[in-house]
Parts: structure tokens; C-alpha cells; sequence
């Protein structure tokens, strides 16, 4: 039954992010910057959590588990070393994320020739 709460939450997130970029004249970067936000405003409720155990990987792999988790890991950070939480807490858990993204995009930037 998970299999299918993961396609199904993965499926939704993706629905309404085409719903918005076919009705709207948004643009995918806003719309992946909406989906961030609202991921780090549902885990500032603690209602993300309960979609991760109710649904396991489908919810940590759509763009608003990344919110999810610079919320997650700030919080974790600021229970434990307070105000300086704030700054150093954010990139805990997504630094993998991050770091993984930069070096994919300069090997296939060096791999593949950009169109004109």
C-alpha cells in the first residue's frame, strides 16, 4: 500500500504543478520556488512529516522535500546550538542535494555542447 500512497502523493504534486503552469503565466522556476515554500511552511506545521510516513520516498522526492528538509535540519540545528542554528541548521540535510546537483551539472556541462 505504500507503493501506492507514493505514486499517488508524488502524482498529486505533480498534477497541480501542471494545473498551475498550463493555467497561469507562471513560469517553471516560480513554480518550483511556490512548491519549496510550501513544502517548508507544511513542515513548519508538522504536517510534512506525517505525508513522509504515510507515504515513505513518494514524499521525499517531489521539489517540496526540499523545503521539507532546509526547514527540518534548521529547526534540528537550532534546538541545539540556538540562534547560530539558524544560519549553519539549513544545509544539514540538503548539502548532499546541493553538492550532487553542482557536479552533475559541470560534468554533463563539459559532456554535452549547449545549443545555440
Amino acid at each position: 500500500m505504500i507503493y501506492f500512497n507514493a505514486f499517488l502523493f508524488a502524482g498529486v504534486v505533480c498534477l497541480i504543478g501542471q494545473i498551475i503552469l498550463d493555467n497561469t503565466k507562471l513560469t517553471p522556476g516560480h513554480i518550483t520556488s511556490l512548491f519549496v515554500v510550501l513544502g517548508s511552511l507544511l513542515d513548519a506545521f508538522d504536517i510534512y512529516d506525517k505525508f513522509v510516513l504515510w507515504c515513505g520516498g513518494g514524499a521525499l522526492v517531489p521539489i517540496t522535500s526540499f523545503g521539507h528538509l532546509l526547514i527540518h535540519g534548521t529547526m534540528d540545528t537550532v534546538s541545539n546550538f540556538g540562534v547560530m542554528g539558524l544560519f549553519t541548521g539549513m544545509f544539514d540535510l540538503t548539502s548532499a542535494g546541493i553538492v550532487s546537483a553542482i557536479v552533475f551539472s559541470f560534468v554533463f556541462g563539459l559532456i554535452f555542447k549547449a545549443r545555440d
